[in-house]
């Protein structure tokens, strides 16, 4: 069973620092960002299922970065949750017409808040993602991840690991923009040998083996000053 991914936006020098091993023990896979306009950039780019935030953090303060999360990205739907130390009504009213989902006062029972997440992910089913195996077939494009093959209007073509991994992930999640950078991480990983530039050769590689017309592409889009997406399914 997948784990469920958390976006925690918390600056460490305010807290103790043991609230992501909580959440890793209650078993959340989290992804701990210090900074607001970096986690902003973070949840434009890659879904979570669950997002909590503090206040308090430096480059955008919780309830703006709320409100940014809720207009555009991966996580427009995402449940978000603010965890603070500010307790005033006037604050509470404020972080739920921000968007948030709930907000909890600090300090807190880490069991409390466990449970309020919980009941949380239970009105928020996760939404139905393509797993890494599930073969995906969209406008005359067919894609096996098992076998690593692609087949493009009944017809095989040949891909590079590389193809293969940017287009499977871009193919996983329709009509989500990634930016050069959030494909670099999710694709590349490791690599420190490959720049922003491979993606846009990679991408212009793909094209020529998958569209009908490379110069007017209508599966792989680009986001302008952005980045990427693969067009909506259905």
């Amino acid at each position: 069973m997948l784990r469920r991914r958390v976006l925690l936006v918390e600056d460490d020098r305010r807290g103790d620092g043991l609230l992501p091993l909580h959440l890793e023990v209650f078993g959340y896979e989290v992804d701990h960002i210090a900074d607001g306009r970096q986690a902003l950039s973070r949840a434009r780019d890659l879904p979570f299922d669950l997002i909590l935030l503090d206040v308090a953090v430096p480059g955008l303060d919780g309830f703006t970065l709320c409100r940014a999360i809720r207009d555009a990205g991966a996580n427009v739907e995402t449940p978000i949750v603010i965890v603070t130390a500010r307790d005033a009504e006037a604050d509470k009213v404020l972080g739920l017409d921000s968007g948030a989902d709930d907000y909890v006062t600090k300090p807190f029972g880490v069991r409390e808040l466990i449970a309020r997440i919980s009941a949380l992910m239970r009105r928020h089913p996760r939404p139905r993602r393509l797993s890494a195996t599930a073969p995906i077939a969209f406008a005359g494009l067919e894609l096996d991840s098992d076998r690593r093959r692609v087949v493009v209007r009944g017809d095989s073509v040949q891909t590079t690991k590389q193809e293969f991994d940017l287009l499977f992930h871009l193919a996983s999640h329709p009509e989500i923009t990634f930016s050069r950078a959030a494909l670099l991480h999710n694709v590349w990983r490791d690599d420190d040998e490959v720049t922003e530039r491979t993606v846009d050769t990679v991408i212009s590689r793909l094209r020529r083996k998958v569209e009908r017309n490379p110069q007017s592409p209508e599966l792989i889009l680009t986001a302008w000053g952005v980045g990427y997406r693969f067009a909506a399914a259905g």
